[in-house]
């Protein structure tokens, strides 16, 4: 496991607390690993997810410092989104 997804694992469960996302979801950074996340929170894992976002580590991070809005980067094509489109707005808030 990388210390990215060690790192993003514990600012995730930060970012988590609280929320009720409704379902599964699965950050695979490329290179790193994966995250899943549901309504327990965030951990290191590769399941199968109700949706599943793709990016590079640099986007990754970006994304989780608040220095990317991950609505611009799915719309510039740095982060990809495979399934549950309404999860991943949902994500996309509690990110924000």
């Amino acid at each position: 496991m990388s210390d990215t997804v060690n790192e993003a694992v514990t600012v995730l469960n930060e970012k988590l607390a609280g929320s009720d996302i409704g379902g599964t979801a699965k950050f695979d950074i490329e290179g790193e690993g994966c995250i899943m996340m549901d309504d327990n929170g965030a951990r290191a894992g590769d399941e199968p997810a109700d949706v599943t976002m793709s990016a590079d580590a640099e986007t990754f991070r970006s994304i989780l410092e608040g220095d990317t809005n991950p609505t611009s980067a799915f719309m510039s094509g740095a982060l990809k989104i495979d399934g549950d489109m309404g999860m991943a707005m949902k994500l996309a808030a509690v990110l924000a």
